[in-house]
C-alpha cells in the first residue's frame, strides 16, 4: 500500500531545460516545414491555376477553330446543295421537253402510217411504189428512230435526275451532321467556369473507337462535294446533249415532213397531168366513135343503096334471057350488063368488109372508151387518196422545237 503511493519520480533542473529545448527544437522545425509546404502549396496553386487557363485557353481556341473549319465545310455544302437542287430543277423541265417532243412524235408517225395504208387502197396501174411512197416509208423510220432516241435520252435523264438526287442527299446528309455538330461545338464554346450546368461525366476521357481522324474527316465531305460538282458537270453535259438532240431531231423530222409533202404535190400535180391527158383522149376517142357511127350508118345506107342498081341489072339479065331465038345475042349490052352485076356485088363486098372493120374498129373504140374511163376512175381514186385523205390530213403536222 505503501508504494502504491509512492511519488513520481523528480527530474533535474538541466534535464528540464533540455526537455524544453527539446519542445523549441521540435515546434521550430515543424513550423518551418509547414511554412515551405505553405510556400509550395501556393506555387503549385499558382502554376496550376496558369497552366489550367492557359490549357483551358489553348481548347477554346481550338473549338474557335473547329467552329470556323465547320463553318467553311458548312458553307461549301451549302453551295454545292444549292447548285445541284438547282441543276436538278433545270434538269427536270428539260426533262419535261423530251417527254412532250417524245408525245409530239406519235401523232406525224400515226399519219404516216395511215398515208401509207391509205395508199394501198389505189388500184391498177396506179399501185405504183413511187416517190411518195419511198419518202413516206423513210419518215415513218425516222420518226421511230427519233422516238428510239429521245426514249433512250430520257432513261438516260431519268438516270442522271436519280444520281443528282443521290448527290443531293449525301449533301444533305452531311450538313445535317455539321449543323449538329455546329451546335455542339457551339455550345461548348459558350461553356465557362461559372456555367451553371457544368457537371462530372463518367467514361468519356477517351478517344470514341468509331471516332474519325481530321484528315478522313476533310475526305468525307471532299469526296461528297466532288460527287456532287461530277453530277452536276455531268448533267449540264446531258443538258447540252439534249438541247443538241431536240434541235437536230426537230430539223430532221420537219426536212423530212416538207420532202414528203412536196412528193405529195409533184405527185398529185403529176396525176392531175395524166388525168387531164386521158381525158382529152377520152373525148378525142368519143369523138370517134361518133364519127365512126356515123362512118358505119353511112356504110350500110351505101349498102342498101346499091341494092336498087343490083336489082335493076339482075332484073335486065333475067329479063333479057327471054329474048326469042337468034335475038339473045352476047351482045356488048349482055356483057355490060354482067360487068355491072359483077361491079356491083364486089362493091356491095367492099361496102360490107369496110363497114365490118368499121364495126370492129367501133367496138375497139368502145373498149379503149371505157378503159380510159376505167383508168380515170383510177386517178380520181388516186386523186383523192392523196389531195383529199393524206394532204389534208398532214396539214394537222406541227413539229416544234421543244
Amino acid at each position: 500500500m505503501a508504494k502504491l503511493l509512492q511519488a513520481p519520480p523528480k527530474f533535474l533542473p538541466p534535464e528540464w531545460h533540455i526537455a524544453n529545448k527539446t519542445q523549441y527544437a521540435s515546434a521550430e522545425s515543424q513550423r518551418s516545414r509547414s511554412e515551405r509546404l505553405v510556400a509550395e502549396s501556393q506555387r503549385l496553386v499558382d502554376e496550376i491555376e496558369k497552366t489550367t487557363q492557359k490549357t483551358q485557353s489553348d481548347v477554346n481556341k481550338k473549338i474557335e477553330q473547329r467552329l470556323d473549319e465547320i463553318k467553311f465545310w458548312k458553307q461549301e455544302l451549302d453551295d454545292k446543295l444549292e447548285q445541284i437542287v438547282n441543276e436538278t430543277e433545270v434538269l427536270l423541265t428539260f426533262k419535261t421537253r423530251l417527254e412532250k417532243a417524245l408525245e409530239s412524235c406519235k401523232e406525224p408517225l400515226f399519219i404516216a402510217q395511215e398515208c401509207l395504208l391509205n395508199r394501198q387502197r389505189r388500184v391498177g396501174i396506179d399501185l405504183v411504189h413511187d416517190e411518195v411512197e419511198r419518202e413516206l416509208i423513210k419518215e415513218v423510220e425516222v420518226l421511230q428512230g427519233v422516238m428510239a432516241l429521245l426514249e433512250r435520252t430520257l432513261e438516260q435523264t431519268n438516270e442522271q435526275i436519280r444520281l443528282n438526287r443521290s448527290a443531293k442527299y449525301n449533301l444533305e446528309m452531311d450538313l445535317k451532321d455539321k449543323f449538329t455538330a455546329l451546335t455542339i461545338d457551339n455550345y461548348c464554346s459558350n461553356l465557362t467556369n461559372n456555367t451553371p450546368d457544368i457537371r462530372y461525366a463518367r467514361n468519356v476521357v477517351k478517344v470514341e473507337g468509331n471516332s474519325v481522324s481530321p484528315e478522313d474527316w476533310v475526305d468525307f465531305s471532299n469526296v461528297n462535294i466532288e460527287k456532287a460538282d461530277k453530277q452536276r458537270n455531268n448533267s449540264l453535259a446531258l443538258r447540252a446533249l439534249i438541247d443538241r438532240i431536240l434541235s437536230q431531231t426537230a430539223s430532221d423530222m420537219r426536212k423530212q415532213c416538207e420532202t414528203v409533202n412536196i412528193a405529195f404535190k409533184n405527185r398529185v400535180k403529176e396525176t392531175k397531168d395524166a388525168k387531164n391527158k386521158l381525158e382529152i383522149h377520152l373525148a378525142k376517142v368519143m369523138d370517134e366513135i361518133t364519127s365512126q357511127e356515123k362512118n358505119i350508118a353511112a356504110l350500110k345506107k351505101a349498102i342498101i343503096d346499091k341494092e336498087g342498081p343490083a336489082k335493076v341489072a339482075h332484073t335486065r339479065l333475067e329479063t333479057r334471057t327471054h329474048r326469042p331465038n337468034v335475038e339473045l345475042c352476047r351482045d356488048m349490052v349482055q356483057y355490060r350488063l354482067i360487068s355491072e352485076v359483077q361491079e356491083i356485088t364486089t362493091n356491095i363486098q367492099r361496102l360490107k368488109d369496110t363497114l365490118a372493120q368499121a364495126e370492129v374498129e367501133l367496138k375497139g373504140l368502145s373498149r379503149r372508151q371505157l378503159s380510159l374511163e376505167e383508168e380515170i376512175q383510177v386517178k380520181e381514186n388516186t386523186l383523192y387518196i392523196d389531195e383529199v385523205l393524206c394532204m389534208q390530213m398532214r396539214e394537222s403536222i406541227s413539229i416544234n422545237n421543244f
